[in-house]
């Protein structure tokens, strides 16, 4: 009895304990999705892979939700210390993301369940921008140590609302978020260079966030290139930035390979989705046949990447690793 009391009592800490950066496998896994979806459609290969990937992702953040929904009625205070945290408060927006790059997943499938998790998306995106902007504008305890690449997904992750919004015909609401990610871009790109350059180096948990330097430039050319319809000489410049980047962090593999198994890790994963994603759609574009190769080879790397770390995860779950005070 003492025993199915202590297995009870240890779900229920481990509810209390759920973190906000759970969301970011569901970031990861529709990355995958969108990935192997562009890749069929180049490579003209249907391994219809496109709707179990769907239902997974689907499913996933699904669960999630419930998940959070049930910590925040159970444990409020936990969700209102992440909230205001200097680094997970970065995390909320990935929920919202989640919501977008389903809307992107749906896209093939169904304009219409697109068009709602779209409009759900961009709103609760809105919403968490301005909070987010309001928080660092007016904050009273964020340190120099507090900034990584995890700042980019609230600003910065503006930038992916086009990718959807312009085939669902929400173009001029495009722009607006399209240009305010942009702007961030820049603005936030010089603050986490000067932090990785002239301060303490990033705390070994979050060293995998790095990739998310991939993400900005990689996403901006794709939903760019929807809002003009061209590779012109600005696209150019975001999809050679975020190949440069991809290109730098791939060379320091042997650092990475050294970290400690962190929910972090899954930050590898929507950064090389994107890139993947970015190579085959500047192949379409151009009709270079190398931007299709370094596509299918990134695209490669992604699927091994992904497929580790959701083992990885699973691992850490089992070993009861995860979800606890302090992660």
């Amino acid at each position: 009895m003492e025993q199915v009391v202590e297995r009870a009592d240890e779900k229920v800490s481990r509810l209390k304990f759920f973190p906000i950066t759970f969301f970011a496998t569901v970031m990861g896994m529709a990355g995958l999705t969108i990935a192997w979806e562009k890749g069929q459609h180049v490579f003209h290969a249907e391994l219809g892979l496109t709707v179990p990937l769907v239902s997974v992702t689907t499913g996933l953040f699904v669960l999630l939700v419930l998940v959070y929904l049930a910590k925040a009625v159970l444990y409020t205070e936990e969700v209102v210390k992440e909230i205001k945290h200097p680094v997970k408060l970065n995390f909320f927006p990935a929920t919202s993301i989640g919501l977008l790059l389903l809307s992107i997943c749906y896209l093939p499938l169904n304009m219409a369940t697109s068009q709602y998790l779209w409009i759900a998306g961009a709103s609760l995106h809105l919403v968490f921008t301005f909070y987010v902007i309001n928080a660092w504008m007016h904050h009273e305890h964020f340190q120099v140590h507090h900034i990584n690449p995890a700042w980019f997904i609230p600003a910065v992750g503006n930038v992916l609302v086009p990718v959807a919004g312009v085939p669902l015909g929400y173009v001029d609401i495009s722009w607006f978020f399209f240009s305010t990610g942009i702007m961030f871009w820049v603005i936030l790109f010089a603050i986490i260079f000067n932090r990785i350059l002239f301060h303490e180096p990033i705390d070994a948990r979050l060293l995998p966030t790095l990739f998310i330097l991939i993400a900005p430039p990689a996403v901006g050319f794709i939903s760019y290139v929807r809002l003009t319809g061209a590779v012109d000489s600005f696209a150019h410049v975001l999809y050679d930035a975020a190949l440069f980047l991809t290109f730098l962090l791939l060379l320091q593999f042997s650092r990475f390979a050294k970290l400690k198994f962190f929910l972090s890790w899954w930050a590898y994963s929507f950064p090389l989705a994107a890139i993947s994603i970015a190579s085959m759609l500047m192949f379409e574009k151009s009709g270079n046949a190398a931007y299709q190769w370094i596509g299918a080879g990134l695209l490669l790397l992604l699927s091994l990447v992904v497929a580790y770390i959701s083992v990885r995860t699973l691992l850490a779950m089992l070993r009861h690793e995860l979800c606890l005070p302090g992660h």
